[in-house]
């Protein structure tokens, strides 16, 4: 039983077709590495190591992405992150 090949054709077009987008935090001239990596690891959660690494690229490149999904799964955590005073966007 392979089951019907139209239906699988749909599901593959639906798989290609879901839009990823991404939170891009941006570097400013307020906030502490500290406190990045805290919002990173609560809000995103991410581990230490890699909160840290994301700190790091933002100072150094002004910008990276920090979390990747949906326009409805990223939509809070970002506005998290514009609470506790970090530039972010969804892109």
């Amino acid at each position: 039983m392979s089951g019907n090949p139209e239906i699988k054709e749909k599901k593959k077009i639906k798989e290609k077709t879901v839009i990823r987008y991404s939170i891009i935090l941006y570097n400013d001239d307020e906030n502490t590495f500290d406190h990045v990596i805290n919002c990173l690891m609560r809000i995103c959660s991410h581990e230490f190591i890699q909160a840290e690494q994301c700190a790091w690229l933002v100072h150094q490149r002004g910008r990276c992405k920090v979390k990747s999904g949906s326009m409805r799964e990223l939509r809070q955590i970002c506005e998290a992150l514009l609470q506790n005073g970090l530039t972010a966007q969804i892109e």
